[in-house]
């Protein structure tokens, strides 16, 4: 999966804050089949107790694809639905200890939130990053946006070596606006989960990309 990892360009998440747990599946195969290289299921405030059924259905459907399926902040369900990667958050703990439990296999992601925390993911062998959020965004409430200013720096410091996608209020509107600030991967979120044609415009963001 490290080569899909390589090759992906638009980072989709399956965020159980905008679907709902029955429609996912549907949803996510909407995704995959629009392009989207990696797929991360996302979980906030869930029981991963009750994620497991789930987890196991989204990896199937990756394995489908041949596309990395990324599990957000539980290592155990990781584990346990033998996921491709874990993605951890600046207060979920060290990369070192998580690496230490899930293996060398397992992509480890972490989101960063400046140039010096996606220098220090990389310095902490993340096998990629998520940048943002460069827009304030619902899905990162109370979090303000960074701005596009230390893209270029990232990619540059960050990005040539591991695979950065930047995140956070990106949409058709903005995305060449990113694109020009030096972005070479994205992940959106609220505006593929809201759109009535995911996989219709899943493939319209993409072609944006290539």
């Amino acid at each position: 999966m490290r080569s899909a990892l390589q090759n992906a360009l638009l980072y989709g998440i399956c965020d159980l804050g905008y679907v709902r747990s029955e429609e996912a599946e549907d949803v996510s195969r909407a995704l995959l089949a629009g392009g989207v290289g990696i797929l991360q299921l996302r979980a906030k405030g869930h029981d991963p107790g009750a994620l497991h059924d789930l987890s196991l259905k989204l990896r199937i459907l990756c394995d489908e694809f041949k596309i990395p399926f990324v599990i957000n902040d539980h290592l155990e369900l990781a584990l346990e639905c033998g996921a491709d990667g874990l993605h951890l958050g600046q207060d979920d703990g060290s990369l070192q200890e998580a690496r230490e439990r899930i293996g060398p296999e397992m992509l480890l992601g972490r989101s960063t939130h400046s140039l010096e925390q996606a220098r220090q993911a990389l310095l902490d062998k993340a096998d990629y990053i998520g940048f943002g959020p460069l827009f304030p965004t619902p899905t990162k409430k109370g979090r303000p946006g960074i701005g596009l200013s230390k893209i270029c720096a990232m990619q540059e410091e960050v990005g040539l070596q591991i695979p950065a996608f930047c995140i956070g209020g990106i949409k058709p509107g903005n995305l060449e606006e990113v694109k020009r600030a030096g972005a070479r991967r994205v992940v959106i979120v609220s505006h593929l989960l809201s759109s009535p044609a995911p996989k219709e415009e899943t493939r319209k963001i993409l072609s944006k990309l290539l």
